[in-house]
């Protein structure tokens, strides 16, 4: 990072994961070109997770190649008269899995809908279960975080 005045923990990135409001997934596309996709995920531990259809351009690339790297904007605030923008921010890489095992999938999409939805967990159980089956619930497992703050 060439600002390492600005450069945070990882622990701060996994934060900044945490909290952001939706990131955007780099995936490496079918023919090797880069694509990217906004995604909601919810952090567990060193993982992420989030949810897809079961077909589609996304998943093609990660079971094509697991390689990802997912980039997260936290709080952020313009500040006009000092003509710069005070954020927080995270990149992170690792690989991507589908998550096949029933039990796991339904910690990702609570965790997603616990994130997202929290008034409304009441009736997680019944809506998880009609769509688990139609849903494709993927895990990263980052190796790699940065975290960078202008505050």
């Amino acid at each position: 990072m060439r600002r390492k005045d600005r450069e945070m923990s990882k622990e701060f990135a996994m934060e900044v994961a945490g909290r952001c409001q939706y990131a955007v997934l780099g995936l490496i596309g079918p023919e090797g070109e880069p694509y990217a996709v906004p995604v909601s995920i919810a952090v567990n531990g060193g993982s992420l997770y989030f949810h897809s259809a079961l077909k589609g351009t996304k998943a093609d690339c990660i079971r094509k190649d697991s390689r990802v790297s997912v980039v997260c904007v936290g709080d952020t605030r313009a500040v006009p008269e000092k003509f710069t923008t005070e954020y927080e921010s995270a990149i992170l890489k690792g690989r991507a899995f589908e998550v096949t095992e029933e039990r796991e999938k339904m910690l990702g999409l609570r965790l997603i809908c616990e994130k997202y939805a929290p008034g409304n967990m009441d009736k997680f159980e019944e809506t998880a279960g009609k769509s688990l089956r139609a849903t494709a619930v993927w895990r990263i497992d980052v190796e790699e975080a940065t975290g960078k703050s202008n505050k």
